[in-house]
């Protein structure tokens, strides 16, 4: 699909593109040929970019740093919705992004420069994370476990066959769906992307530029640009302080089950306080432990994992899960075909062989088993009182 659109004295020429379309590659070919702009821009940041150059983004994985900031669904979310993409691309014979590779190819060719259009792929993820509230962070963590035993709300993209992939951007769509639960996410990857890319366009150099997008940025872009307002690119990078009603939560539970103890010393005694520990370590080792089995981990993880829960559940800067992917890290460490292969990965137990995103799943399962168990115990230490 290709739109048309005159921004002052720059005339731009949309290409909207699928990611697995071998028509979308002709069209980006005979385009760029044909209109012989002064510019090429494309959808990539310098990142991706060499990414996609290299074919090896397993270099750039660091699961450590994927762990403790917290990335581990999102990750998890972005590597399943990845690789369907790349399954439906094997599908018709097209590896993903290769319109991509196609536009700067031609580029190339014609001698004409590239201009990336795309906000760095790190800075998009973060201003994402930071910007989930802690009900969208729940329910992708109960989506992903629905989905690991085909359970749960399902998403319906309204896909009847491959060649419907052919008119449209798979993951733009996927996530406008996703929007639908998670508005902050759909806002950060489609909404803030469209702007940017916007922005980006108008700002490029020369009088023509053809600019080859994914189909579902069209829409946005277009607007965009028709309006004539001034996108903020600085401000669309920066990264957003965490919310702190969350990092608050994490203070106040410890502090409030401290206070509880302190008032069932004072008033009931140390035997009602003992029990209150009890309890507390009882309902977090049986979730976390729940967690660790269902992510089938090592016995030595399920062990850890549970009696280290009733601890992190206390400590703000420590999670359950995070103990238990480091020692799942002793028993199955990541090896370079796992890295390599994650672009592979075909089906749940894929998920659960691969050491990556076995690791990820451990860490997912068992933060997700210690914060259940957390609410679950808060109903029998009322009854305390």
């Amino acid at each position: 699909m290709i739109k048309r659109i005159k921004y002052e004295d720059k005339e731009i020429i949309l290409v909207g593109t699928a990611h697995i379309s071998k028509e979308s590659m002709e069209l980006v070919k005979e385009t760029i040929n044909l209109e012989q702009p002064d510019v090429v821009g494309v959808e990539l940041d310098e990142q991706r970019i060499e990414q996609l150059l290299s074919g090896k983004k397993w270099q750039e994985t660091n699961i450590i740093e994927i762990v403790k900031t917290g990335r581990t669904y999102l990750f998890l979310l972005n590597t399943v919705l990845s690789n369907v993409q790349k399954q439906l691309g094997d599908e018709v014979g097209i590896k993903p992004g290769s319109e991509m590779l196609v536009a700067i190819k031609v580029a190339n060719e014609n001698k004409k420069p590239i201009h990336l259009l795309d906000r760095n792929i790190s800075i998009t993820l973060k201003r994402a994370i930071k910007k989930m509230t802690l009900k969208e962070k729940i329910w992708i963590g109960v989506s992903l476990v629905g989905a690991m035993f085909g359970v749960g709300e399902k998403i319906n993209l309204n896909i009847s066959s491959i060649e419907d992939l052919k008119d449209q951007d798979l993951i733009n769509k996927l996530m406008k769906e996703l929007g639908k639960k998670m508005p902050s996410i759909k806002e950060v990857l489609v909404d803030e992307r469209d702007a940017y890319i916007a922005q980006m366009i108008k700002i490029s150099p020369g009088k023509k530029i053809v600019a080859v997008v994914g189909a579902g940025h069209l829409e946005g872009i277009e607007k965009i640009i028709n309006e004539k307002k001034h996108v903020n690119l600085a401000k669309l990078n920066v990264i957003p302080k965490k919310n702190n009603y969350l990092g608050i939560i994490k203070y106040l539970i410890p502090l409030l089950f401290v206070i509880l103890l302190i008032y069932l010393t004072a008033t009931q005694g140390l035997n009602q306080t003992f029990n209150a520990l009890i309890i507390w370590a009882i309902a977090n080792m049986i979730c976390a432990s729940i967690g660790a089995i269902l992510a089938r981990a090592h016995i030595i993880t399920i062990i850890v994992a549970g009696l280290a829960a009733p601890l992190t559940s206390l400590h703000p800067a420590i999670a359950a899960g995070w103990v238990a992917a480091i020692v799942e890290g002793k028993f199955y460490p990541p090896r370079v075909m796992d890295f390599e292969e994650m672009s592979q990965i075909k089906g749940i137990s894929g998920y659960y062989k691969n050491r990556v995103t076995h690791i990820l799943i451990v860490t997912a399962f068992v933060n997700l088993g210690s914060t259940i168990g957390t609410f679950v115990a808060v109903p029998f230490l009322l009854g305390l009182i």
